[in-house]
């Protein structure tokens, strides 16, 4: 599917967020990266076999 050099991670990878956008619309809030992942602002994802990776962004904690 990638024809980058070097090729972007595979969907299965760990690093797979790494791979390049192929389209951004941060209106709706989602990008298509090169792998067939779609990543959603929230940092949740949804891989090419429909497989869904729930959000992991860190939280902040701000003291008072």
């Amino acid at each position: 599917m990638c024809q980058h050099q070097p090729p972007c991670p595979k969907a299965e990878s760990a690093d797979r967020e790494s791979a390049r956008l192929m389209a951004h619309h941060p209106e709706q809030g989602w990008s298509l990266l090169c792998n067939g992942v779609l990543l959603f602002e929230d940092t949740g994802e949804l891989l090419p076999d429909g497989q869904i990776i729930a959000p992991h962004r860190t939280l902040v904690m701000t003291a008072a």
